[in-house]
């Protein structure tokens, strides 16, 4: 992901303004992100999320993590309104890609998830307190190209992980950590996708 170039400020002291290190911070004492409004949603968009959890949760990938982590999202992954296509839970966060029909509904159904899967893992691993210590980040998907790059993204980030220590991982391998690993006749990890964007358009993206 690029990062926006940050503007140097000039070194002599004034008064007012923000200070450095200022905004909204998690209770783990480091600045979480910006609590600016939500930009509006648009329901043919599928939105791109990541929620990361807090540095004193063990790694989500191992089995006992996951197994709560997993269940959840496939408890949750559908209300009214709004539906959990696709998923993959990395060491210290989760990629969503939900589809929604308004802002509100992106919120509450995002909020649902992270309430529930908050709740099991506090109760699985016999402990208390927050889970989720940051604002969750969501970018809307709208073309075919970034949904296609999203999906890609989402479902194959074990592979970018795993070559960059050094591994060797085929084409075709897929992360035991996503929904794509999970055949939905058997039992249904996702939701079928309605926007056009995420059940057609991907494909034109991804040639």
């Amino acid at each position: 992901m690029r990062h926006a170039a940050r503007q140097l400020g000039l070194p002599f002291r004034q008064r007012g303004g923000a200070r450095a290190g200022s905004g909204p911070k998690p209770k783990n004492g480091k600045p979480g992100l910006p609590h600016q409004a939500r930009p509006p949603h648009a329901a043919r968009h599928p939105v791109h999320v990541s929620l990361k959890v807090g540095a004193a949760l063990p790694n989500l990938r191992g089995p006992r993590c996951f197994t709560v982590v997993a269940a959840a999202l496939r408890a949750g992954g559908e209300r009214p309104g709004f539906r959990l296509v696709h998923w993959s839970v990395q060491s210290n966060h989760l990629h969503l890609v939900v589809e929604a029909e308004d802002k509100a509904l992106l919120w509450r159904g995002l909020r649902g998830l992270q309430t529930r899967i908050a709740m099991r893992l506090n109760r699985a691993l016999g402990r208390k307190g927050r889970v989720f210590h940051d604002r969750y980040h969501a970018h809307a998907l709208r073309s075919p190209r970034e949904a296609a790059r999203a999906l890609e993204y989402v479902l194959r980030n074990f592979k970018h992980h795993l070559e960059r220590q050094g591994y060797l991982v085929p084409a075709d391998a897929r992360d035991a950590c996503a929904s794509s690993a999970w055949p939905p006749p058997e039992e249904p990890a996702a939701v079928r996708p309605r926007t056009w964007l995420l059940a057609v358009g991907w494909k034109r993206g991804a040639s």
